[in-house]
């Protein structure tokens, strides 16, 4: 029987709120672990409150990868991701311990383990053409035109998903090719071998309690206020990525003034459960995961001796 050489990893996965952050962290204590965040949120500087970003506390004791890295001005790719998280990889594997990477954002997951396609680079001129119509037009209506370039693309994208809409648009104006076209292929073998820990929450309703409490926290925590600051900076833009993020989104337009606080409470809820829904639905994709119900810390910490116990 051929032995598995390749280096161990672990992928820590579950829906926003599931307490991935607290069970790493208790991991952290007891196995040779260092944390990767696989969070679309977390690499942005001053998302804080709203995207439940680790304390100060926390990060001291349990330091996390890939956090505070970019300004929300910016854009944070998957294959950027990919890159920076197979180098934070490696650097933990030659300094002789494992790496954990924790998070919810799945299409982070797969473009590591999986890849991507060899897609054009942005172009900057084609998205500014796109944002410029999508504010006259909406992109639901852009959405509708995905749909008659490329259908099979649109029935994987929400019409609400602005930035997978304005990305298929994007590759089919540089290439002339439909997005779907042009994705797939086999990937090359992962150079890790991995556990995958899937934390499913098997009441829902408890799962959307704890949604709810943590929205009302992080409001009395100054949720507003950061992102008061956010708007103070003046060259940030609702539609940019960072501010798309549930919440954030939300708060921004309760700030102009488009609806109260307590219905920009409900909202901010409301999509945070409608993210949790989606992050849930992907897991159940994860086949080769091991399912376990957040309060089964005690099984995960079995399963994990198991797969860092020396093999052969």
């Amino acid at each position: 029987m051929t032995i598995d050489t390749r280096p161990r990893a672990i992928f820590l996965m579950g829906p926003t709120a599931s307490g991935k952050t607290a069970l790493a962290c208790e991991l952290a204590q007891r196995f040779p672990l260092d944390l990767i965040s696989v969070d679309s949120a977390l690499v942005y500087r001053g998302l804080d409150i709203g995207a439940a970003k680790p304390d100060a506390a926390t990060l001291a004791k349990c330091p996390h990868r890939l956090i505070d890295i970019r300004d929300p001005r910016a854009a944070y790719s998957a294959a950027e991701f990919r890159a920076d998280a197979l180098r934070e990889m490696a650097d933990i594997v030659q300094k002789g311990k494992i790496p954990i990477l924790v998070g919810g954002t799945g299409l982070y997951f797969r473009a590591l383990q999986s890849g991507l396609s060899d897609l054009p680079e942005a172009d900057a001129d084609v998205r500014a053409r796109l944002a410029e119509e999508a504010a006259q037009l909406g992109w639901s209506a852009l959405h509708g035109r995905l749909q008659q370039l490329d259908p099979t693309a649109a029935k994987k994208i929400r019409p609400g998903d602005a930035q997978r809409i304005q990305r298929a648009l994007e590759v089919i104006a540089i290439t002339g090719k439909p997005l779907s076209a042009q994705q797939g292929g086999m990937p090359a073998p992962f150079a890790y071998r991995v556990f995958k820990l899937a934390l499913v929450p098997a009441d829902r309703a408890a799962l959307h309690l704890c949604i709810g409490e943590r929205m009302d926290a992080m409001i009395a925590h100054g949720f507003l206020d950061e992102v008061r600051a956010l708007r103070a900076r003046g060259d940030l833009r609702p539609d940019l990525p960072a501010l798309r993020a549930v919440g954030y989104r939300q708060a921004w337009q309760h700030l102009d003034g488009q609806f109260d606080a307590t219905e920009f409470r409900d909202r901010a809820v409301f999509a945070t459960r409608q993210l949790a829904k989606r992050q849930l639905t992907w897991l159940r994709g994860e086949l080769d995961a091991v399912c376990l119900d957040p309060s089964l810390s005690g099984r995960a910490m079995r399963a994990l001796q198991d797969f860092l116990a020396p093999l052969g």
